[in-house]
């Protein structure tokens, strides 16, 4: 499965906002979609933790 490069993914999410989409929306877009890219990478990377170790962290808060 071929992956698209940021930019193509970047460009093709932009494709689909309307013409009148403010600089925020657009800014928004971007930023969502490199948070979802990090994540993804991240996962690949075996960088996660389990349910009851997050459930553990959020008790000690």
């Amino acid at each position: 499965m071929h992956t698209p490069t940021l930019k193509q993914e970047g460009l093709d999410s932009l494709k689909n906002l309307p013409d009148d989409a403010d600089i925020d929306e657009i800014m928004y877009r971007l930023y969502v979609i490199d948070k979802l890219r990090k994540s993804r990478e991240a996962i690949e990377q075996g960088q996660v933790i389990s349910h009851e170790d997050l459930k553990r962290e959020i008790e000690q808060w």
